[in-house]
């Protein structure tokens, strides 16, 4: 009985040694297999990108440099006006400075002119007792 035993034996091991050699076979055809599918995949990919987004991608570069090129010339002219605002300003104030200046002096003038006149009537009405002592510098208008 043990010869019968070592036979049956060796038939499962030549049946697990089949079994084996076909699990490789199997494992290097399922490996060339997904090697094959990744090259047709990244051929395709390859052709997308060739077809697809290259074109897409130099219309975009060209619309960043329509960009850049747009934003260069506002804020160049941005930093015109502002300094012609700026210079404008400063020539608004010193108008006004002048303006006031001018303004102060007449009526300071006119002032004095009307205080004289005052002064001449009071004097030749002979009102002296109302007599005002005359304002100090700071005072004047």
């Amino acid at each position: 009985m043990v010869t019968a035993d070592l036979g049956t034996t060796n038939i499962w091991l030549a049946i697990m040694a089949i079994v084996s050699v076909l699990e490789a076979l199997l494992l290097i055809g399922i490996g060339v297999g997904g090697f094959l599918v990744y090259r047709r995949v990244m051929q395709l990919v390859t052709d997308l990108e060739a077809r697809q987004i290259a074109p897409i991608r130099e219309k975009v570069d060209a619309i960043l440099g329509d960009v850049k090129t747009v934003t260069a010339s506002v804020s160049q002219q941005t930093e015109r006006v502002n300094h012609a605002i700026s210079g404008t300003m400063e020539r608004v104030d010193e108008t006004a400075d002048r303006v006031k200046g001018s303004v102060r002096d007449r009526v300071n003038h006119a002032v004095g002119v009307a205080r004289g006149i005052r002064a001449i009537v009071m004097s030749v009405l002979g009102h002296e007792s109302r007599h005002e002592p005359p304002a100090p510098a700071a005072g004047r208008v």
